[in-house]
């Protein structure tokens, strides 16, 4: 066995890799910068793991995504791996011991988020660090054309001017052929190496319909289908309505959304991880992280912003290779929603202008001060307070975010924690003082330990049990040891961040590029037809269709899809539709009538009959005020061949 297959064995317990697992792991060996692309689930971390655990030395990890870096951190901890994350949610002091144990205490990965890697504090613990590779998560997001953009990924290059000989290995889950080949070229590959497994599933099974009722096909589906499941909705309101609509008829519902508390989010993931709720209904908030493998259908209640955001929210369904469901249920008013939505997302540049100088007031930020300061960020606070609307405010730091002005993370939910700034002496001396305290210091040391070397995580609640206390009585008693600086105690926090990589500028310095405004909102535009035209066709086969938009062009029908089934009606094969589709198209070059065209095609007049009745019937031949018949050819404009 392998050293690499033997450390799967020992830490995961597989005895074999995936696929594409083993070939991007022995690449990075070869010392090859790679770029794997692999499908959401289909075990990326353990690629970067397994490589540098065989190694000496500790691996850094560029992630955006820090609930993702702190599942990650928490779960190699648990089998004993040394790992630890730094990112925009810790505390100045946090950082710095953060720094310090990895440059000295023998640690094998290193989770930071994006704008970290920039800072002086990294660059000078850096040269302490025996970096045996280097990995970018979410590697989308350096490239301008990715669909989440974000400039503090540009930095990562220079850590290749700093470790000229230590590998570099991409890993994303969505990506099209020109965001593969901008990748390779931001992050300095010496050479193109790409390793992608297809996106193609054969367990998941894509159904699109569209219902005006959409709430009663909902239930119906839902209804049908066993197992835990997962509805996306668009806005947070919709999230409650639609579960208590499914309560209501007897399913086991609950909803999610980032506005809820962190200990509520926390207990609705359980629940529904456990099986104890059946259905979850959420925004796109839900998921990132959340490792559940038997998930056996996922419902968009409308269609996603982007094939990117479809694909990757659809793949939570079937992980764990058995049969599963992808619907979308649309109707004409999501498809007029999301053409509007491409205006909202670009508001105009004075609005963006407000929105800047109004978060720089807001964190009281003068000008030519600010860079590298972190803020936490409560958008609905600040959308009151400035009587904006949240969607225009989100929008509008997307757009600084692609200048470079400012970063929004997402968001951290950061548990209660402390440490002792004083040693056992000082601290003896002061219990003497402050008999007081005595008993709540000593309750502290007795539940938890390494409070003098590092912060550790802390329950508040769990203390005023132990201490028989109310939770606001231990809440005051933490709050008088942090102004005796005693502790250094930071509550638990549920928040974004807004972080500044540059210091604040003057209104009218600040400038919104053609490339970060113009061309991302025809960028954008694409995008979003694509969407809409996956949701709306109903001529090709639902996998084939997204498998082309990710660069797989030579896929061959998924035989499961409501395409694909409504096609198998007609008793002929691909070849035989595909022969007979593309004859009717080339005689109604001229229109004609339908015993006309009847007359024009060779073969079986059955044959005949059906397929023009399927065409008619899925709005790609159409009959005009005179009767003939004419092939529609709008869908061929937007890449729709018949199938």
């Amino acid at each position: 066995m392998s050293d690499f297959k033997s450390i799967l064995t020992r830490y995961w317990g597989y005895s074999n890799f995936r696929p594409l697992q083993e070939e991007i792991i022995q690449s990075i060996a070869d010392g090859n910068d790679t770029l794997g692309l692999m499908p959401t689930g289909g075990g990326k971390s353990i690629t970067f793991q397994v490589y540098s655990l065989a190694k000496p030395g500790i691996c850094l990890v560029i992630t955006p995504l820090i609930s993702l870096m702190k599942d990650q951190v928490e779960n190699l901890n648990k089998k004993g791996i040394k790992a630890l994350a730094i990112h925009s949610g810790l505390s100045q002091r946090e950082i710095k011991i953060a720094f310090d144990k990895a440059s000295w205490g023998d640690y094998k990965f290193l989770y930071l988020s994006p704008e970290r890697v920039n800072t002086e504090r990294f660059k000078d613990h850096l040269g302490n660090m025996d970096v045996n590779l280097i990995t970018v998560d979410e590697a989308h997001c350096i490239s301008q054309w990715g669909y989440d953009f974000r400039p503090s990924y540009r930095k990562i290059t220079e850590l290749r001017q700093l470790l000229p000989d230590v590998p570099v290995l991409a890993l994303t889950a969505t990506a099209t052929r020109e965001v593969e080949k901008d990748i390779q070229k931001q992050l300095d590959f010496k050479k193109e190496h790409v390793l992608r497994k297809s996106f193609f599933r054969d367990n998941l099974i894509y159904i699109v319909r569209e219902r005006e009722d959409k709430m009663q096909y909902l239930l119906q589906s839902v209804q049908r289908a066993k197992g835990t499941g997962i509805v996306y909705v668009r806005s947070r309101k919709l999230t409650k309505e639609i579960s208590q609509y499914l309560r209501k008829n007897k399913i086991s519902a609950d909803y999610y959304h980032a506005d809820l508390s962190s200990l509520n989010r926390e207990k609705k993931q359980d629940d529904w991880k456990s099986g104890k709720t059946r259905v979850i209904v959420a925004t796109n908030a839900f998921g990132m992280g959340i490792d559940k493998a038997n998930v056996r259908f996922v419902i968009h209640y409308g269609p996603a912003d982007s094939p990117e955001a479809y694909f990757q929210e659809a793949g939570r369904a079937g992980r764990d290779g058995k049969k599963a469901y992808a619907v979308l249920i649309y109707g004409k008013s999501d498809v007029l929603a999301m053409k509007k939505n491409v205006e909202k997302s670009f508001p105009d540049i004075e609005v963006i202008k407000n929105v800047y100088q109004a978060l720089c007031n807001t964190f009281q930020l003068a000008v030519g001060y600010g860079k590298n300061q972190t803020r936490d960020f409560n958008l609905g606070e600040f959308a009151s307070k400035y009587s904006m609307q949240i969607q225009t405010i989100y929008n509008s730091i997307k757009i600084l975010q692609r200048e470079g002005y400012l970063e929004l993370t997402d968001e951290s939910d950061n548990p209660s924690r402390l440490i002792f700034i004083v040693g056992r002496d000082d601290l003896y001396k002061f219990q003497v003082a402050n008999a007081s305290f005595d008993g709540f210091i000593k309750l502290i040391l007795r539940s938890y330990s390494g409070l003098f070397a590092d912060y550790v995580p802390i329950n508040e609640e769990l203390l005023a049990k132990r201490a028989g206390l109310t939770i606001e009585v231990v809440y005051r008693f933490l709050n008088h040891l942090n102004s005796y600086k005693i502790i250094h105690y930071i509550p638990r926090k549920n928040t974004p961040y807004i972080f500044f990589p540059k210091e604040r500028i003057e209104i009218n310095r600040l400038k919104i590029s053609k490339e970060h405004y113009a061309d991302r909102k025809h960028d954008y535009q694409k995008r979003v037809d694509a969407m809409i035209h996956y949701s709306t066709q109903k001529l090709k086969c639902r996998s084939q269709v997204l498998l082309q938009y990710f660069g797989e062009k030579e896929s061959v029908r998924c035989g499961n899809c409501d395409v694909c089934l409504e096609r198998n009606e007609l008793g002929l094969s691909k070849l035989e539709f595909d022969r007979l589709a593309d004859e009717i198209r080339e005689n109604l070059a001229d229109p004609c009538s339908f015993d006309e065209l009847i007359m024009k095609l060779k073969g079986n007049e059955e044959r005949k009959i059906r397929v023009i009745r399927w065409l008619m019937d899925n709005g790609k031949i159409v009959k005009r005020i005179d009767n003939k018949l004419e092939w529609k050819r709008n869908q061929q404009a937007n890449g729709a061949k018949p199938e």
